[in-house]
C-alpha cells in the first residue's frame, strides 16, 4: 500500500472551504481514498491543526474537534504519537538546521518519514521540498 504523510497545512485546507488550497487539497484526499493510500500523520501535526482553528467560532472548532477524532477512527490513517525522544531528537535537527524556517513540528514530521520510510508529502510549503521530500501540493 503507497503511503504519504500528511502535513498541517494539508488538513487545513482539506477542513477550512475558504483556504486557497482547499479544492486541490479534497480533489487529493478523494483521490487518495479510492486508492486506499495510507495516510500518515503526527499528533504534533494534529494539535497544530486544533490550534489554527482556536480562533474560529465555536462551531468551526468543534467541527474540527469531530474530524480529528474520526481521522483517528479511519482505517488508512494512521497518527503518530508524540513522546519524549521524538521530541528530543526533533529539537536536535531544529537546532542544527538554523538555517532554516523549519518548526519544531516540519523536524518531527520529517524524522517520522525518514524512519517510515514516507517520501511523499501532503503539504503545500518549500520546507518539505528543502528537506528532500515530494510534495504533492506544490505549485512548483
Amino acid at each position: 500500500m503507497k503511503t504519504v504523510f500528511a502535513d498541517t497545512g494539508f488538513w487545513i485546507a482539506l477542513l477550512n472551504p475558504k483556504d486557497r488550497w482547499h479544492r486541490k487539497s479534497l480533489t487529493l484526499y478523494q483521490s487518495l481514498e479510492a486508492q486506499q493510500v495510507r495516510v500518515i500523520t503526527s499528533e504534533m501535526v494534529l494539535t497544530e491543526l486544533l490550534n489554527f482553528f482556536s480562533k474560529f467560532h465555536s462551531f468551526a472548532r468543534k467541527e474540527v474537534a469531530l474530524r480529528v477524532q474520526q481521522m483517528k477512527q479511519h482505517p488508512n490513517v494512521t497518527v503518530i504519537p508524540q513522546n519524549t525522544k521524538q521530541f528530543d531528537l526533533a529539537l536536535e535537527l531544529y537546532l542544527q538546521r538554523e538555517d532554516k524556517q523549519w518548526s519544531l513540528t516540519d523536524c518531527c514530521s520529517f524524522l517520522i518519514m525518514k524512519e517510515l520510510d514516507i517520501t511523499t508529502a501532503l503539504a503545500h510549503d518549500k520546507h518539505f521540498i528543502q528537506a528532500g521530500f515530494q510534495n504533492l501540493l506544490n505549485d512548483e
